[in-house]
């Protein structure tokens, strides 16, 4: 089980709700740690993990989780409500950059994902997550590619794959539908055939 599908199961699963998409980060800037807070934990990896709940009416939220060093688990940290996100910074319009900035209400952080595809592939999630459950009050997209705002190509290029494996489906079963058929015929015909030579051989021999 990947770190993703993890996560997902241990940390939104208990919770009731559905993970929808997440991504690897670190900090591009040392966030400043009061002197007594030292002596934390050690190494750790951090997830901005997008969610929603199962029950309705459907609320997003945007999570960040960890996972210390030499531990299999992971940790809940801060949690917003979507309404909370208000500008979502992509840095640079015009290139892949793995860099991005998300503004809430109360805080301010600025990432590197592990890829830039990662970045932009949870980007287009957000973007449409937002457009589907903030009926106002949707977060600014600034400095992002044309890619990320133009119709989800990623999350539609996923619905069109699935349309055309239906299909694909449905059109094979139709074509064996249609041997079946076919082979039901000849049967019948055999048996028709093997049924009227008996009548016939049964007549001669009786002559």
């Amino acid at each position: 089980m990947n770190a993703k599908s993890a996560i997902s199961k241990e940390i939104f699963a208990p919770h009731d709700e559905r993970m929808l998409g997440a991504v690897q980060v670190k900090r591009r800037t040392k966030k400043k740690i009061p002197f007594l807070a030292t002596g934390g934990q050690g190494e750790y990896l951090t997830y901005i993990c997008l969610s929603v709940t199962n029950k309705k009416p459907a609320q997003a939220s945007i999570t960040k989780v960890k996972q210390f060093e030499g531990s299999t688990s992971f940790v809940r940290r801060t949690q917003w409500m979507l309404e909370q996100l208000r500008q979502v910074n992509g840095i640079d319009p015009n290139r892949d950059s793995p860099e991005f900035d998300l503004l809430f209400e109360n805080a301010f952080d600025q990432w590197v994902a592990s890829t830039a595809s990662e970045k932009c592939t949870f980007f287009q999630i957000l973007h449409h997550t937002c457009q589907r459950y903030l009926t106002d009050k949707k977060p600014e997209f600034i400095n992002c590619q044309s890619k990320i705002m133009g119709g989800n190509s990623i999350l539609h290029s996923a619905a069109d794959s699935v349309t055309s494996a239906v299909q694909k489906a449905s059109q094979a079963l139709n074509e064996r539908g249609e041997r079946l058929g076919r082979a039901e015929e000849k049967t019948e015909e055999l048996k028709n055939s093997a049924q009227q030579f008996a009548e016939t051989a049964h007549k001669v021999r009786f002559c």
